[in-house]
């Protein structure tokens, strides 16, 4: 694993504009100075073998969240998660009739000496999938055509959602993100997801999720030309699903109208997640020592909430030295992992965003920020295996 500089396209951003990129705000320098968020000045190498050793880490993983759900289910621990209480059934019931999943991406730590270690599971809304999906085939295809990537993720995906199309009622699928997102990110990502769905012969309608209808006598949901919602795909986190009376109603019509994510979801977008992985998996070497509530024998260690995002509402307890973030997060509690700091490559501290689509790894996106922590400041960079 290395990092290389090579100058940008003459075109580049004509080009990822074209193929969806939606530039938002853009990343940061060690400076503070602006980035451009998909930046191709620079792209990581690796081995072929690194890759492969990689790719299996993902799917032990993958099977160990599997069964850590199993875990939770059967021992009833979701109040460790900061649920509401009335979702807990319906949760079990999801994980027990296999409710369908679609895709999730793993953030590991990586510096190309010692096994990746997890760092937290996007399980339910993660983003950034253009740019590891379309973006950087095409940069690659350009610039080093023939040298390999980490990179199955469309055809998976359209392989998957084909998988999943017999276990969907209705005639059409929606597909839903809020409208909220002024960045347009999750737009453009739906709008992706949508397309894979449609190449794999579903009918599809998006909505945003604040446009959703109910019919109060039929009881169903239905989508702005009061046609019924019977399955449905978001780009909207189930913590903020089940926070209202909205979220109980999607709960009721559970699997009569079908959501994918699947509820089951909740557990492993959950940063709970990382506590118990490391209970059922002591030592493991893909797994940081994780607890909920307390670092118990932790002395430098990071404090995360069990429903954060972006990076907010983070502590980093080091040697000598101590740092947060701020945000809104934190009332449904924290977990504490290891610290075990990103690896610098020519002062920037690459994460790398490793994908699962069903049960197969699929991928691999890298974003690299300056700082400790990965948040809203970090650049995408592509990556390349020469053959």
């Amino acid at each position: 694993m290395r990092r290389e500089r090579r100058a940008p396209r003459p075109d580049w951003e004509q080009i990822v504009a074209a193929q969806g990129m939606c530039f938002g705000t853009p990343a940061r320098l060690a400076d503070g100075s602006a980035r451009p968020y998909w930046d191709e000045s620079v792209h990581y190498v690796f081995d072929m073998d690194e890759v492969l050793s990689i790719e299996a880490s993902v799917e032990v993983l993958h099977s160990m969240c599997l069964n850590a759900v199993e875990h939770v289910v059967l021992t009833e621990r979701f109040a460790d998660f900061g649920l509401p209480d009335w979702s807990w059934e319906p949760i079990a019931a999801s994980w027990r009739r296999s409710d369908p999943h679609l895709y999730g991406r793993f953030d590991l730590r990586y510096d190309g000496r010692r096994p990746p270690v997890l760092l937290e599971y996007n399980a339910d809304t993660p983003t950034s999938l253009l740019e590891a999906a379309i973006l950087q085939w095409h940069w690659k295809t350009d610039v080093y055509p023939e040298d390999d990537q980490w990179n199955s993720l469309h055809e998976k995906l359209v392989e998957r959602w084909g998988e999943i199309r017999p276990q969907l009622s209705g005639a059409e699928t929606h597909f839903t993100w809020s409208s909220a997102d002024e960045s347009g990110e999750d737009n453009v990502t739906l709008a992706y997801i949508q397309e894979c769905a449609a190449e794999a012969g579903l009918h599809t309608v998006a909505l945003a999720i604040e446009q959703i209808g109910f019919d109060e006598e039929l009881n169903r949901f239905v989508d702005l030309e009061e046609a019924p919602i019977s399955s449905l795909f978001k780009l909207y986190p189930w913590e903020w699903v089940l926070d209202d009376d909205f979220g109980r109603r999607v709960v009721e019509l559970l699997p009569e109208t079908m959501w994918v994510e699947p509820l089951w979801k909740t557990l492993l977008s959950n940063k709970a997640i990382l506590a118990v992985l490391w209970e059922m998996n002591p030592g493991h070497p893909n797994l940081l020592p994780a607890y909920l509530d307390n670092p118990h024998e932790l002395t430098e260690y990071v404090r995360k909430p069990k429903l954060g995002r972006e990076g907010a509402n983070i502590t980093i307890v080091g040697p000598g030295f101590e740092t947060q973030t701020g945000g809104v997060y934190g009332e449904e509690g924290f977990v504490y992992q290891l610290l075990d700091p990103l690896p610098e490559f020519d002062g920037m501290r690459p994460c790398l965003g490793t994908w699962i689509v069903g049960d197969e790894s699929a991928g691999l996106g890298i974003r690299e920020t300056a700082g400790l922590i990965t948040d809203d400041g970090a650049a995408f960079v592509p990556h390349r295996i020469p053959l």
